[in-house]
């Protein structure tokens, strides 16, 4: 299994060498490697099982950083910046040639964030390099909150795992694009579209499940648990599955059963994103048939409980 340690040199040294490591944002656990190194990148796509159709986002330590791998940015995307960097945004900008096709899977566009996690941005600061950093999991399962989650799936394939204690958003960036004047939310995540009008205006809702999509994390079928997840009224589901071992997700209400998992029992959506995919993790682990759950309040973060719990339960090809 992979070493976990906050060693910042040992990290330093395995990304200089073309290595991968897996590193803490707010949002989930990233498999970094050097974004300028197609060797490494190659890696990535390599060690997560992910389609080289899918692009990969950039992680920068600073506003400057970000600039420096794009043409523009749109005075849209500034404002955005200002307000939301280092947070859990990313914006979809027109990338330098300095960064390789197999990052952007062709694309003139590249996806670039700035982590609010210290060790991380510390990490990324002391590179010659930016990092390429999709989350640390085979490629369309749950994504890892915890250093352990990271071993649990990626331990055997990778070296060290830099620890930055539990992911306190939980649920990944926000993606937003820039085309022809329009300003596009791409993927639901950790900012509300609220959120984004407010500093944007209005905003179209752009959202990809083809085989081929403008941005990350963006495939139909995706964070999803090997045990089948069924989506609506929790009691009709377990009703019409008495004969199934069923675990439960539910939003707020608690169940008093082996496998059941509450979101939010405070009824915060915020609170239900951090436990996401944590708690559908647990599930998965367990000698289930089914996992029956519902959906959260459908605005603001909820909207991105709700995608990414209708990504896992799409059916496999």
């Amino acid at each position: 299994m992979a070493e976990i340690g906050t060693d910042l040199l040992k990290a330093k040294q395995l990304l200089s060498e073309g290595k991968l490591v897996a590193i803490p944002t707010e949002t989930v656990y990233g498999l970094a490697g050097n974004a300028f190194n197609p060797d490494a990148v190659a890696s990535i796509f390599s060690v997560k099982n992910r389609p080289s159709f899918d692009p990969l986002i950039v992680h920068v330590a600073s506003y400057g950083q970000a600039l420096s791998l794009t043409k523009e940015v749109p005075e849209e995307a500034e404002d955005l910046a200002a307000k939301f960097w280092p947070g859990p945004l990313t914006l979809l900008l027109q990338r330098k040639p300095i960064i390789p096709d197999l990052v952007t899977s062709g694309l003139e566009t590249v996806g670039i964030r700035l982590p609010n996690q210290s060790l991380t941005r510390k990490l990324i600061s002391s590179l010659d390099f930016p990092l390429v950093a999709p989350s640390a999991n085979p490629f369309g399962y749950i994504s890892p909150t915890s250093p352990q989650h990271v071993n649990d799936q990626l331990g055997d394939k990778i070296d060290y795992i830099l620890d930055g204690g539990e992911c306190h958003v939980g649920i990944e960036s926000t993606i937003v694009g820039f085309e022809n004047g329009k300003v596009s939310v791409h993927r639901l995540g950790g900012i509300s579209v609220e959120e984004i009008e407010k500093v944007a205006g209005n905003v179209t809702i752009e959202l990809n499940s083809s085989s081929n999509p403008k941005a990350p994390g963006m495939l139909a079928n995706h964070y999803s648990p090997a045990t089948p997840i069924i989506i609506g009224n929790i009691e009709q589901l377990l009703e019409a599955n008495t004969g199934k071992v069923a675990g439960i997700l539910s939003y707020s209400k608690e169940y008093s059963r082996d496998y059941a998992k509450t979101l939010a029992p405070d009824g915060e959506v915020k609170t239900a994103a951090k436990n996401l995919f944590a708690y559908l993790r647990w599930l998965d682990s367990q000698p289930l048939d089914i996992i029956i759950t519902e959906l959260a309040p459908d605005e603001g973060l909820g909207m991105a409980i709700n995608d990414r719990l209708k990504r896992a339960a799409a059916k496999k090809n």
